[in-house]
């Protein structure tokens, strides 16, 4: 895989984010993707990955913009930053009720790429951030 292959690859993820098409994600992934989100758990597998974004298109309305990919030579490492426009919608067990509020929180996520896949989807932000957005 080329650099250009990568990110087109993430660019197709992030689109299919966008557009609320969890199959379109799920295209994307390997069989065993390892997802990672700095706040909450570590899952392995698609199976695991369709339930977190089932319970995701519940609780949140979420669009990514502004956003810049990057990737290695190789075709086996990218990354993205991108801004979160988002509503909360259904309260998410431990955090603040939800009450339609919207939110605007700077986020990445990292990636290993391996036989024109993602295997590996690492995210970021800031949970304290966007608890203080929400709890106004």
């Amino acid at each position: 895989m080329t650099r250009t292959d990568a990110l087109a690859l993430i660019r197709r993820y992030y689109d299919a984010f966008n557009a609320g098409d969890a199959r379109g994600m799920l295209a994307c992934l390997t069989d065993d993707i390892e997802h990672r989100v700095n706040e909450a758990g570590h899952r392995i597998g698609k199976e695991k990955f369709a339930e977190f974004c089932g319970h995701m298109g519940v609780s949140y309305r979420e669009q990514l913009k502004d956003m810049v990919i990057f990737a290695n030579d190789e075709g086996t490492r990218g990354a993205a930053e991108f801004m979160v426009h988002g509503e909360y919608l259904k309260t998410d067990p431990g955090l603040p009720e939800a009450k339609g509020q919207s939110y605007l929180l700077p986020a990445g996520g990292f990636f290993e790429i391996r036989d024109g896949l993602i295997s590996r989807i690492t995210t970021f932000y800031n949970l304290n951030d966007w608890i203080q957005q929400v709890s106004r």
